[in-house]
């Protein structure tokens, strides 16, 4: 089984390499595991649950383009449009329609760990990072 450490997304920031490459990281804090130095440079995948964003439309949730906004059109810009045909007469299954959108597991791999901060118990990973501010992933080294 690999190795994985329970945390805390914090916050997001950036590192300055002597190169003046920027970083961007993501803070998380360990919630049971005491973190040590040789963990810099392993390759992470992440698990989170992501923000949770309510009922949404379909071009929210699918991206789908909306009609165009001219030419008398006044009440249907942002609806889907045809949801299906006379044949078979009812909507199939997995239609791209409205309804809620995120607060689903999400998984991110190709992350490295950046750097690691011991003393707070804290490591920053490249990129992003599922979820809101406070809430719990889990980081498992490849």
């Amino acid at each position: 089984m690999k190795e994985s450490i329970k945390g805390i997304k914090l916050n997001m920031s950036q590192i300055f390499l002597d190169t003046g490459k920027v970083i961007p990281v993501t803070i998380i804090g360990s919630i049971d595991t005491q973190l040590s130095g040789d963990l810099e440079n392993r390759k992470v995948v992440i698990v989170g649950v992501s923000k949770g964003k309510g009922f949404a439309g379909g071009m929210k949730k699918w991206h789908f383009s909306g009609a165009e906004a001219t030419r008398g059109q006044s009440t249907k810009p942002r609806a889907p449009g045809s949801i299906g045909s006379q044949t078979p007469g009812r909507v199939r299954k997995g239609k791209k329609m409205a309804g809620r959108l995120g607060g689903g597991r999400v998984t991110v791999k190709g992350l490295r760990i950046v750097k690691v901060l011991p003393d707070q118990k804290q490591i920053m990973v490249s990129g992003p990072v599922p979820g809101a501010r406070n809430s719990k992933v889990v980081v498992k080294l490849d």
